[in-house]
C-alpha cells in the first residue's frame, strides 16, 4: 500500500505546543525553547502514527500581508503573538528542514493555502494525503483521499475527519465549507458572515440552493451580495500556492539532533538520536 503524504499546518501546532508547555523550558543562552521542543516531538508522533512517505510543513509569512487583507483590511486583525513565540517561529521551519520535511513558506500566501495545494498535487497524482491542522478551514479539503487530522486535547489525540465528518460536524459537504464560512461568519479570521445567519441557517441555505450564489440567485440575502462572495473568496483555499518538490524522503534524525544540541537542548537531542524512525520504503 502507497504511503500518505503528510501535510502540517507549522504555525497551528506551533501555537498549541507553545502555550501547551511550560514556558520554563530553555535553549542556550537562556532563550524560549518550549515551542520547539513540543513542536518536534509533535512531529515525531505524527511521523510514526502516519509513515508517511514525506512530510511537509507549512508555515505562514508574518508581517507581509496576502490578498486577504488587501482585499479586506479587517481579515485577522488585532492578532497579537508573545515575542517568545514569534523568536521560535523563526527557528522552527530550520529545524521541519534538518529532520528531513520539506518547507513551504512564500510571502502573500498563509501556510492554509500551501496544505491546499499539496493535498490537490497529491491527488492530482493518484496518492493520498493526511493534513494536520487545528484550523477547521481545512475541511474543504477533505475528500476519499484527504483526511484532516485535528488536534482535540493538545497536540496527543488527533480525530480523523473525512467528507462524512464534516457534514457530520456542519451538515454541509466539504466543497461547500468556503460558502458555509462566508455566511456563518467566521471570528477567528473577523469575516462577520450574513446578518443574522447563523451554523444552523447557513447549512440549511446551503442545502436547499447547493452554494451561496444559488441562494443570491433566488434572491436571497440580495443586499449582502458583493459582502458574501468578498468572504467565500477569502475562505477558500489557494492550491496555487508554489510547492516545493516533494520526492520519498526518509527523516534525518542526526542531523536533527545535531541541531538540536547547537541550540543547547540535550533533552530533545537525545529523544532524537534514540528515535525509532519509521521506514518510507
Amino acid at each position: 500500500m502507497s504511503r500518505p503524504l503528510l501535510v502540517v499546518d507549522g504555525d497551528s501546532f506551533a501555537h498549541r505546543a507553545y502555550h501547551g508547555l511550560p514556558k520554563t523550558i530553555r535553549r542556550a543562552g537562556d532563550r524560549p525553547a518550549g515551542a520547539i521542543v513540543g513542536f518536534a516531538n509533535m512531529l515525531l508522533r505524527l511521523w510514526e502514527g502516519e509513515r508517511p512517505r514525506a512530510v511537509l510543513v507549512a508555515w505562514d509569512t508574518l508581517g507581509e500581508p496576502t490578498y486577504r487583507n488587501r482585499a479586506f483590511p479587517a481579515y485577522q486583525s488585532g492578532r497579537e503573538f508573545d515575542a517568545e513565540l514569534l523568536e521560535q517561529l523563526e527557528l522552527l521551519p530550520v529545524l521541519s528542514s534538518a529532520l528531513g520535511a520539506a518547507v513551504a513558506r512564500a510571502a502573500g500566501y498563509e501556510a492554509d493555502d500551501f496544505l491546499a495545494a499539496a493535498a490537490a498535487a497529491e491527488e492530482a497524482g493518484g496518492g493520498t494525503c493526511v493534513v494536520a491542522t487545528s484550523d477547521r478551514d481545512a475541511f474543504q479539503l477533505a475528500s476519499a483521499r484527504t483526511t484532516i487530522l485535528q488536534p482535540v486535547r493538545g497536540v496527543s489525540e488527533l480525530a480523523r475527519i473525512g467528507p462524512a465528518e464534516v457534514v457530520e460536524r456542519y451538515g454541509v459537504e466539504p466543497g461547500q465549507v468556503p460558502d458555509f464560512i462566508a455566511l456563518r461568519g467566521d471570528p477567528s479570521d473577523k469575516l462577520p458572515g450574513a446578518r443574522g445567519v447563523g451554523p444552523k441557517t447557513a447549512a440549511g441555505l446551503l442545502r436547499r440552493y447547493g452554494s451561496l450564489e444559488g441562494a443570491l440567485a433566488d434572491g436571497r440575502l440580495a443586499a449582502e451580495a458583493d459582502d458574501l462572495r468578498l468572504y467565500r473568496r477569502l475562505a477558500t483555499l489557494d492550491a496555487s500556492a508554489p510547492l516545493p518538490p516533494l520526492p520519498d524522503r526518509e527523516p534525518a534524525r542526526a542531523a536533527a539532533a545535531a541541531l538540536a544540541r547547537e541550540w543547547g537542548l540535550a533533552g530533545l537531542a537525545g529523544r532524537l538520536e534514540t528515535w525509532e524512525a519509521p521506514s518510507t520504503s
